[in-house]
């Protein structure tokens, strides 16, 4: 408050001193009063001296400010304080009882029988008139003979008399105050005018007035300026309607420059939108301010204000729970779809400043499409980010989420996890770093697929509802996909180097904790099966701790090879075989499974013939040469690879099967190809139980070209798997289920005779290295065997490899015996 301390006047600061003592020396000066009562200004056209005046300015000064805050009784009561009591009661006329001069009013304010009389006789409101009038002529007085202008603007308000008024008006909100206090006093006057004799004559005039044109206005405002005609002589400066009082403060005559300026800043907006209730333009003024630009691709940076983002997301949310059960159609389309929009903006933003705690709070909100596609995109963003950063998204996302699917207004987390999982595995635009071959780069972008399976290992938190339940269904989930990994996983990791598969070590890493935990509450299974999920998972794990052995050993080979054998150390030599034996027992421990030989399963097809049923194979996969350079396809090739897939097969089982292969260039990968095989399903493939578990046709024409044995094709030439899935599908090509006995069939036909293989390189360079012979008759019985079923698994290629590594161990062998005699 500018001036004096709002209510720190002493009881004679307002009494003119400075004058007081100037007339009592005995002087006079004609611009000086020559009395101290409050008219004499007025009376004798002179002024108090400039000392009091400033007093008197500062006083009003704050009896404004008070006046604008609407405290009243303060205003009076520094007016009585400062020794203008005669200034309190041109304020408060009448006692203050509503400023109503009503009869109980002046019994209360101790008015004779006398003023009672006057007030019923000249009707109901007349010196309320009589006052508002006499507040309208002191303001015009004032300020026509240049005045306090706080002086002028505190009559002003008294009668709405908005010329004197809006001039001190120097922010928005006075202004807007103003004109709104304004408008209300002078309806009110007009309300009383009616209760006056002739007062609907009165009204229909003043309706009139109300209703045309300025000039017609000021023209009767001039005739009638008598008490008995209030507020006629203000209504012509009132706005009409809330529209024209908006509009006022935009571009009205009397209205202060700064006000104008004013009603250009976003806060100013806003709050008249929302005077006007228009609230669908409102969120539409809102969205402009932090919508992004067409150009700009990242949707994760904060557009905009910070403070307008999150201003425009609490106010979608408070008119969402305040209009929800009187929204129209229209504006709840509006409410919705721009509210998630802004919504949407503000999680975004929370986002970018790493407050991903806050998130769902927010998503919730979102419509369900909206709420998926955001955490999903956030996710997908932070899957490389700190565990603790993942698990703030975690919780958040599972906290203010349902977890499974209940309408179809709100995303759930399941539906998020799905839409992770299923884009991990997309092929997607790939910029390729020159530094690497192209089929390492897709070899090490496993380990992204991997790291989604994290997003399930999370332990929920103990306040959601049936977190056990919940507990055990996204471990389930993370044992189904991690399976779909594995497969594609060990389908790459076939070549014979010593580096480990970084994806599927990954994966067995994350699941170790959940595993344990899960076996420590096994009460919570019972309404699961998961044996089927749990078994594959242990067979793969068991693999890859076999192919981890293997490389372990292949490593220390290569090692030492680089080493002449005269420089060899003992050490070095033992060092090599304990890794020999180590891989060897731990494949016979994988191969040599009587009762439950690896990756087979005993379960029955549900589907029945009643109608065609079809079965798919997808694939997307890379062409690499036997040097591990990756070839970029052309439709010739793709051609070409297409002939030989259906070459792979008899004409007879294409026709019958009614066998369909398309290869085609990844639209997204210049260096992926997808191919597609469809065909009939029949008993043991597709129907009924696969007992052979090799994959049936599909499996067998795909794994020609994983091991780069396709006929009619480039030799050597093999099929780096980017992603592979097997479907169930009807006639007219929609897909039904998974069928994936053909992917573990296929798994199967490509890695079991490659860890058989390994072995048996193993065995040759044990031998070699002048290690004792070691029997591997079990090695050949399994294969031979008819009831494993393995010799079918093998290719002509690899067969052959086999007998060539058994004639090298034969002869190391033999010649370890010569030279043992």
């Amino acid at each position: 408050v500018r001036g004096s301390h709002v209510g720190t006047y002493l009881p004679s600061s307002g009494i003119w001193h400075h004058t007081q003592r100037f007339l009592k020396k005995g002087r006079s000066d004609t611009d000086t009063v020559c009395h101290l009562d409050f008219d004499a200004p007025t009376r004798e056209h002179a002024l108090q001296l400039p000392d009091d005046k400033k007093q008197d300015n500062l006083l009003l000064e704050d009896v404004w400010t008070l006046l604008r805050a609407g405290r009243l009784d303060e205003a009076c009561d520094i007016c009585r304080s400062a020794g203008q009591p005669w200034r309190a009661a041109t304020l408060r006329p009448f006692g203050g009882l509503d400023l109503f001069p009503s009869c109980e009013a002046l019994v209360k304010n101790g008015k004779n029988r006398t003023l009672q009389a006057i007030e019923l006789e000249n009707g109901i409101g007349h010196q309320w008139r009589l006052w508002k009038w006499a507040s309208y002529c002191a303001s015009e007085r004032i300020a026509e003979k240049d005045g306090c202008k706080y002086e002028a603007a505190v009559y002003a308000a008294q009668c709405s008399n908005l010329r004197c008024l809006l001039p001190i008006c120097t922010d928005w909100e006075s202004a807007c105050w103003a004109m709104a206090k304004s408008w209300l006093d002078v309806l009110v006057d007009m309300e009383l005018a009616r209760l006056q004799p002739g007062g609907m004559a009165h009204s229909k005039s003043y309706g009139d007035d109300v209703d045309g044109s300025p000039e017609q206005i000021e023209g009767t405002s001039q005739s009638s300026s008598g008490p008995e005609n209030w507020p006629l002589q203000v209504v012509n400066q009132q706005p009409r309607h809330l529209s024209a009082l908006l509009q006022k403060l935009h571009s009205g005559d009397a209205v202060h420059e700064a006000v104008m300026r004013g009603c250009k800043e976003q806060q100013r907006e806003i709050e008249m939108k929302l005077m006007e209730g228009n609230i669908p333009q409102l969120l539409d003024l809102i969205w402009s301010w932090i919508a992004p630009s067409e150009d700009d691709q990242n949707v994760f940076r904060p557009h905009g204000d910070p403070q307008m983002i999150r201003f425009g997301a609490h106010l979608v949310l408070v008119l969402r729970y305040l209009l929800a059960d009187e929204v129209k159609d229209a504006f709840k389309e509006k409410i919705m779809t721009v509210g998630d929009f802004i919504l949407h903006m503000y999680a975004m933003f929370l986002f970018s400043k790493q407050h991903e705690e806050l998130v769902g709070i927010y998503a919730s909100q979102l419509a369900r499409h909206r709420c998926i596609e955001l955490f999903a995109h956030m996710m997908e963003l932070r899957v490389n980010s700190s565990v603790h950063v993942k698990y703030k998204i975690f919780l958040s996302a599972i906290e203010y989420l349902p977890f499974s699917p209940s309408d179809d207004s709100k995303g759930s987390f399941e539906e998020i996890i799905e839409r992770v999982l299923s884009s991990s595995r997309e092929t997607k635009v790939r910029k390729y770093d020159n530094t690497l071959d192209v089929a390492e780069q897709h070899r090490l972008q496993s380990l992204q697929k991997a790291m989604v399976i994290q997003w399930l290992c999370f332990t929920p938190p103990s306040t959601i509802a049936d977190v056990k339940v919940i507990s055990v269904k996204l471990l389930l989930r993370a044992l189904m996909h991690s399976n779909i990994l594995f497969r594609e996983f060990a389908l790459i990791s076939l070549w014979r180097v010593p580096a480990m598969p970084i994806g599927a070590h990954k994966l067995l890493s994350f699941l170790a904790e959940p595993l344990k935990q899960l076996s420590e509450n096994l009460d919570a299974l019972e309404n699961y099966d998961i044996s089927e999920d749990l078994s594959e998972f242990q067979d793969w794990s068991e693999y890859y701790s076999c192919d981890a052995t293997y490389r372990k050993w292949l490593k220390i080979e290569q090692e030492n090879a680089e080493v002449s054998a005269v420089e060899l150390s003992q050490e070095e030599k033992e060092k090599a075989s304990a890794a020999a034996r180590e891989n060897l027992q731990s494949a016979r421990s994988l191969l040599l499974r009587k009762e439950n030989p690896w990756l087979t399963s005993h379960e029955e097809n549900a589907y029945e013939a009643v109608e065609p049923i079809y079965l798919e194979l997808h694939a997307s996969a890379l062409l690499c040469l036997p040097s591990g350079e990756c070839m970029c396809p052309d439709a010739t090739i793709c051609a070409t690879l297409m002939s030989a897939l259906y070459s792979s097969v008899s004409e007879e089982v294409v026709l019958d099967r009614q066998l369909m292969v398309n290869v085609a260039i990844s639209s997204k990968d210049k260096y992926c190809i997808e191919i597609v095989l469809r065909c009939l399903a029949i008993e043991g493939d597709g129907l009924g139980l696969h007992v052979l578990n090799d994959g049936g046709i599909l499996a067998s024409m795909v794994a020609a070209g994983f091991k780069g044995e396709l006929a009619r094709f480039q030799i050597g030439v093999t099929m780096e798997i980017s992603r592979l899935d097997a479907w169930y599908s009807n006639k007219d090509g929609s897909l039904e289920g998974p069928a994936s006995y053909i992917v573990r069939g296929l798994c199967r036909r490509c890695c079991l005779p490659e860890v058989i293989l390994r072995c048996m390189q193993v065995l040759v360079s044990v031998v070699e290295s002048g290690g004792p012979p070691e029997s591997h008759d079990d090695l050949i019985e399994l294969i031979t065997s008819p009831e494993t079923g393995l010799l079918h698994l093998f290719s002509q290629q690899q067969l052959q490899e086999f007998l060539f590594l058994e004639r090298e161990y034969s002869i190391c062998s033999m010649e370890q015996r010569q030279v043992d005699e």
